[in-house]
């Protein structure tokens, strides 16, 4: 598992602000008790810079470009593309309807190693979508990184097609949540 020792202090931070612990509905229709909640954590500019300075590391040394995808991912990608240096690219599940009616935006495409970044993964079905669809333009993708990686099923599904999960977080590392605890 290739995830990273985030600074002392920054997991703390990272649950008093972003760690809800209220009933959340997936979009596969199952509920859980206790959520990340990414906009949380994307309103706070020193706790998104902290963040997106201690994913920094996780950035393999042969990232060539950033892909975050949409919307959690967007805010991480900005920042990390600020903290490393790399340019990135902005991921939409579906092509805009309008205007360009692009499904990426951002850096230009050009054959360069990215690096897909999002907020939680959970069963990784959306990394791989978007793996998918950066390969198909031309960019090798061979690793993601997220916030927080829920033990779901993600990291095996991504591997069995060649794409290596780096987690800041685990699940283990969020404090579990209190029966009658709400935020």
């Amino acid at each position: 598992m290739t995830t990273s020792t985030p600074p002392a202090g920054l997991i703390t931070r990272l649950a008093e602000t972003a760690f809800v612990t209220a009933p959340f509905h997936l979009a596969n229709g199952a509920w859980i008790d206790a959520y990340f909640d990414e906009y949380r954590l994307a309103a706070d500019p020193a706790l998104l810079r902290d963040t997106a300075t201690a994913m920094a590391a996780l950035v393999p040394d042969d990232a060539q470009l950033l892909a975050g995808i949409e919307l959690g991912g967007v805010p991480l990608v900005v920042a990390l593309s600020a903290a490393t240096g790399l340019p990135a690219v902005f991921l939409r599940r579906r092509p805009k309807s309008y205007g360009s009616r692009r499904q990426i935006e951002g850096a230009a495409l050009d054959g360069r190693r990215a690096v897909l970044v999002d907020d939680v993964v959970r069963s990784g079905g959306q990394l791989l979508t978007m793996a998918r669809t950066l390969r198909i333009a031309g960019m090798p993708v061979a690793d993601a990184l997220c916030v927080l990686e829920r033990p779901l099923g993600g990291r095996m599904l991504l591997a069995e097609h060649w794409v290596t999960l780096h987690s800041l977080l685990t699940e283990a590392d969020l404090p579990s949540p209190r029966p009658g605890d709400a935020a």
